[in-house]
Formats: C-alpha cells, sequence, structure tokens
C-alpha cells in the first residue's frame, strides 16, 4: 500500500537514506531537506547558486554536492560550512555515487538538459578521496541514477536515452572496464535507481510513472504504478521511497501548482 510522506514539494530529486532520515534535494526550492519516517521536515542546506541539476551522496558523514552550475563537487560539513572538494569543469552533471573508500563517480556533462542544448553523449567520472577527477568513461547515452554493488565492483548507472541499465566491473584505482547491458529496459526511461539488498534494482520512470524492480538481465520482479511521474527512489530497512511529480516538459517547470511529493512504499524484511 503507497503511503504519503511529504507533499508541496516543488522539484524532488536525489533521493539519499541517511542516518534514520531520508534526504532529497528540492531543485527549485535550492534546498536540501532531510525528512524523519513520522514526516518531520528540516532544511539542512539551501544553496546560494542555480540547482537545476543539484545531487548529492554520503562521504562518511558530509554530504558531497554537485553544483552542476559551477562543475564543481562541494562538501557540507556538519557545522554547515561548503568548501570546494574538486572541480569537475564544464556543465550538465547529474548524478553522483560515493564509494567506500570515499572516492566517488560524477556522471552527466554531455549536454545542458536545463539550458535546452541538443543531446551529446555524457561520461562518468571519478573523482579519487583526495580530489583529483577523471574521464573513466565516455558514451554514456544521458547518464542517470547510479548504484555501486555492496563490495563496491560493479557500478551500474542508468541511461536514460537508451533505455538501459549498464554495468562496469571496479578496478581498485577506480577506473572502469566490463562495459556491458545490465537490464535492457524495452521502452522503459530509466531516471533514479536503488539497488536492494538481494542485488534486484528499482527504476524509476517519469514517463512510465512507474517504478520498477529488475533483477540483472531485464526480468521484471514487482512494479509501483503511479498517477504522476517518479523521478526517483531511495530504499531504508523496510520501506521503498519514490520522489514523484506531475511532469509536463521542460516548459512546464516551475509554473503552476507543486505537485511533488515522497510516496511510501513497504518492503518485506
Amino acid at each position: 500500500m503507497t503511503g504519503v510522506l511529504l507533499e508541496g514539494i516543488a522539484f524532488g530529486e536525489s533521493p539519499r537514506w541517511h542516518d534514520g532520515r531520508l534526504w532529497f534535494a528540492d531543485w527549485l526550492a535550492h534546498e536540501i531537506v532531510a525528512v524523519t519516517p513520522a514526516g518531520e521536515r528540516e532544511v539542512v542546506f539551501r544553496a546560494d547558486f542555480p540547482t537545476m541539476p543539484m545531487c548529492f551522496d554520503f562521504s562518511d558523514s558530509d554530504p558531497l554536492i554537485v553544483s552542476s552550475s559551477q562543475g564543481l563537487l562541494l562538501r557540507l560539513s556538519g557545522d554547515g560550512s561548503v568548501s570546494t572538494h574538486a572541480e569537475l569543469g564544464g556543465t550538465g552533471f547529474n548524478e553522483i555515487v560515493v564509494a567506500a573508500d570515499g572516492g566517488c563517480y560524477v556522471n552527466g556533462g554531455g549536454f545542458d538538459l536545463m539550458a535546452g542544448e541538443a543531446y551529446r553523449p555524457g561520461g562518468i567520472w571519478h573523482v579519487s578521496p583526495g580530489g583529483d577527477v577523471r574521464e573513466v568513461a565516455d558514451g554514456i547515452a544521458f547518464g542517470n541514477g547510479m548504484a555501486l554493488t555492496p563490495d563496491g565492483a560493479t557500478l551500474i548507472v542508468a541511461e536514460s536515452y537508451a533505455n538501459r541499465l549498464t554495468a562496469f566491473t571496479v578496478s581498485p584505482d577506480g577506473s572502469l572496464s566490463d562495459r556491458r547491458v545490465w537490464a535492457d529496459l524495452g521502452d522503459g526511461v530509466p531516471d533514479g535507481i536503488a539497488l536492494d539488498p538481494s542485488g534486484a534494482i528499482w527504476v524509476a520512470d517519469v514517463p512510465g510513472k512507474s517504478c520498477t524492480r529488475v533483477r540483472e538481465g531485464g526480468e521484471v520482479l514487482d512494479r509501483v504504478t503511479l498517477d504522476s511521474g517518479c523521478f526517483a527512489c531511495a530504499l531504508s530497512e523496510d520501506t521503498l521511497y519514490l520522489v514523484t511529480q506531475e511532469w509536463h516538459g521542460l516548459d512546464g517547470v516551475g509554473t503552476g501548482p507543486r505537485t511533488g511529493r515522497i510516496l511510501t512504499v513497504p518492503i518485506p524484511r
């Protein structure tokens, strides 16, 4: 049964379950928000830069925030201060996932969708714990959600414009190899993704108004059907969180009422 955790979100994205709360970015409100399972909401970061898009993930206890408009990877410290962790260069970055060693992967960079640029394939960049940046994959068809397997050996990325999840083998130095199709989604358009403990992946789909659980090879295991677009998803120990809103194309962004919601779906332990 689907429940409503939070409503009135301007443009929700990049949900992360961390330290007992769901954190997400509200792009149009220029905020990162944390909300408890009881619906208690706290704004933990307000950006002074354009936030379409803005994504983040956690390195230790500090969020690493991608400021796509500035081409920067920022670190938000516990005292609220912000510092530059790395200079990514360019714009159009879309998602981030942090590895166990504190390094991370950032994707996008091919074109700036929000600025109306024509499509170009993008890539994946590895940022070392010390802030060194290098491109480790190219030819990514609009990279979106990413996930690392618990052993850190496989990186999976949603290629929205190719209707697939693509996997890479991760080397100890962070480089990627053995590119392969993890799941062909047919006409599905993957956005945010979440890896579950069984190794299956929940895939958010905006035009499909759904979130689908698939195993490697593409077999569909579960599907949650919605009445609006599903932009991203995250998992706690017992709950699937869905970030949804009505989608009327880029021309509709920032117009009309705030339709963004976070929905909850119980997941058997």
